[in-house]
């Protein structure tokens, strides 16, 4: 759990605002999860590995805790990935676009994150390969939670192919990951 501290490193305040609970399950587990597919309400079971409830707790799956915390350079972390939701749900809206430090910084932003989020669609629906995990393609709000995993796990890869995106997360973290790899040829 120690991972969700990283991202609060360089930022006030030096806590989640949001957060209250961690729930904890020894493996995936099974949640029920209400749609709407058009005018009528489906009910259906998902696996799942983790989630953060707004306003609510961080729900993590502790051997995909583990596993994340194995591997460093996998760009997958669920500790790291629902942690960062806590970010997003800070404005009251789980939406991709936490607080950000300056009022200014929102049009850059939106003029960064909008068009990478697109590309990641295209892409995941044509199954090309990408350093963004395709499942943030699934919304705004998991699309900025996969790119702080792929931020932190793998920096090297996310600069060299989408440099004007690192930098808008490494200027929300306020930390640059890449120093503190001892092994710059990890991609």
């Amino acid at each position: 759990m120690a991972s969700a501290c990283i991202l609060l490193l360089n930022r006030q305040p030096k806590y989640y605002p949001t957060f209250r609970s961690i729930l904890v399950y020894p493996g995936a587990y099974v949640a029920r999860q209400s749609k709407r597919d058009g005018v009528i309400s489906v009910v259906q079971d998902e696996l799942r590995l983790g989630e953060s409830w707004q306003r609510g707790p961080v729900v993590l799956a502790w051997d995909h805790v583990l596993h994340g915390a194995l591997d460093a350079k996998d760009g997958r972390n669920v500790v790291l990935h629902e942690f960062a939701r806590k970010f997003d749900e800070a404005d009251g809206s789980m939406d991709g676009t936490p607080i950000l430090n300056q009022t200014s910084h929102y049009v850059s932003w939106a003029r960064v994150m909008h068009p990478e989020f697109e590309r990641l669609i295209k892409k995941a629906k044509k199954g090309r390969k990408t350093v963004l995990d395709h499942y943030g393609a699934a919304s705004p709000a998991e699309f900025f939670a996969v790119l702080t995993e792929t931020f932190f796990e793998k920096p090297k890869a996310l600069k060299r192919k989408h440099p004007e995106l690192y930098e808008e997360v490494r200027s929300f973290y306020q930390v640059d990951p890449l120093e503190w790899r001892d092994d710059q040829s990890h991609t």
